[in-house]
């Protein structure tokens, strides 16, 4: 589990973070507050539908007819606390820092963009039409290539259980975020509950992330640098 973040960026305001954190928190729980009738009908209206990308007039229709709206709107929603719970912790680990980089806006445009981008591959990869995809997991392992991306030399806090005991270790976070894509590829081919999880989506936000840090890399180095007043 990982339980700290070091990084030696300035302190400044980090705004976009915790009112993700609330949105995604709050939407959980307006969804879940009314009948499962309703619940059904919430997620079958705003989340992600497969298929229907392809087509050469695929795109004008999906603006139309609210499709492509549904990648970003599915981010919002949950399938349970534990779907909800994981996304947040992630995204508090990896977000802070990132959004304290890059500065709230960016941060948001790397979220929002990064799971339309994710939810856009999942639809794409799963193989039935009009399955309906839902969560932030996409914009969240956009966040971590991010931060991967930004911080590559960066170390995380790790507790380790050794016996009866826990151990507090300092790790790479390149090591520990390339386990993390390594299961990724393995789950998206054999991994526990193929078909009800979007691996692919997972993959498609963490590399949307990195190469969104890469290009905001000079960007970022000029905020930064008017922050200290260079």
């Amino acid at each position: 589990m990982f339980v700290s973040l070091p990084t030696r960026q300035k302190s400044g305001l980090r705004w976009a973070t915790p009112v993700l954190v609330a949105l995604l928190s709050a939407a959980f729980v307006w969804a879940t507050a009314g009948t499962s009738g309703e619940q059904r009908a919430l997620v079958q209206g705003w989340g992600a539908l497969s298929g229907g990308f392809l087509s050469p007039d695929a795109w004008p229709a999906a603006f139309q007819d609210g499709r492509a709206l549904r990648l970003v709107t599915a981010l919002f929603l949950h399938a349970d606390w534990a779907h909800l719970v994981g996304n947040l912790v992630f995204l508090l680990i990896f977000g802070l820092p990132a959004e304290r980089a890059m500065g709230p806006w960016r941060f948001l445009g790397l979220f929002l963009l990064g799971g339309a981008v994710a939810n856009l591959a999942a639809a794409l990869t799963i193989g039935a039409p009009d399955r309906i995809i839902i969560g932030a997991s996409g914009a969240v392992s956009a966040v971590i290539g991010a931060y991967l991306a930004l911080f590559p030399r960066a170390k995380l806090g790790v507790v380790l259980p050794l016996g009866l005991f826990l151990e507090f270790v300092r790790a790479p976070a390149s090591l520990l975020i390339g386990i993390w894509v390594l299961l990724q590829v393995v789950f998206a081919y054999i991994g526990p509950t193929l078909g009800a999880v979007a691996w692919w989506a997972h993959l498609a936000g963490f590399a949307f992330g990195v190469v969104f840090a890469v290009l905001v890399r000079a960007a970022i180095a000029r905020r930064l640098r008017r922050q200290r007043g260079y």
